[in-house]
């Protein structure tokens, strides 16, 4: 059965997480920069396989539809592992930290993640610790340069500035939203990356969907 939730294939399941009441066709999901149309296929029949989507097979009027966006969400979070990302942690004395790296970055270059993004959503967890998604050309020539520009200091162990090399390399960039002027990954990714990370991972992601919920929205 096709991974749904591998790097490019998720794609699928978040459009159509963020879409839930709307029918699919193929070419939705396939093009340039998009997936191909066998992973298409084996992602839309292996959602079918999972219980969570409705295909009608009516030859030129064929279409697909989600049915259990929890049930989708439940077995994603099963899947997804945060630990699965590579992780460089440094130490800042600074508390304007996140106001430096946004003046050192470009906005389509970082995402704020974890409780560093969920807060400027929810205020919910107190945490002096950093966590950002970086998305860089040539790691080993620009994150040193990156981290002299910070002042960041390297630590025998531990640190409180987190910079994350995605395991979703696609996704993790996926719909990028700007809050208080800061990039954070998107609701459904912060969703995915805290409900397995503790400390307070799952509580901060519960609250995290049901603030965002109650205002009308949707984890996409």
């Amino acid at each position: 059965m096709k991974n749904v939730f591998s790097d490019k294939a998720s794609i699928i399941a978040r459009e159509m997480l963020a879409k839930p009441d709307r029918t699919w066709v193929l070419r939705d999901f396939v093009g340039a920069g998009r997936v191909s149309l066998g992973m298409a296929q084996g992602v839309l029949a292996a959602m079918q396989e999972m219980g969570c989507l409705e295909r009608l097979k009516k030859g030129p009027a064929s279409y697909s539809k989600l049915t259990d966006r929890e049930l989708l969400l439940a077995e994603w979070v099963k899947w997804y592992k945060f630990s699965a990302n590579t992780r460089h942690s440094y130490y800042t004395p600074h508390a304007d930290f996140l106001k430096r790296l946004k003046k050192a970055l470009p906005e389509d270059k970082y995402a704020l993640t974890l409780h560093t993004g969920a807060n400027l959503i929810t205020g919910h967890v107190n945490t002096d610790e950093t966590y950002v998604y970086l998305r860089l050309g040539n790691w080993a020539e620009e994150l040193p340069r990156l981290r002299e520009k910070l002042e960041l200091k390297k630590l025998a162990q531990g640190g409180n500035v987190h910079f994350i090399r995605p395991f979703y390399r696609v996704g993790a960039f996926h719909e990028i939203q700007t809050i208080n002027g800061f990039s954070i990954v998107s609701a459904l990714q912060l969703y995915l990356d805290l409900y397995n990370f503790q400390p307070r991972g799952r509580d901060h992601a519960e609250y995290l969907k049901e603030t965002v919920e109650r205002k009308g929205g949707l984890l996409a």
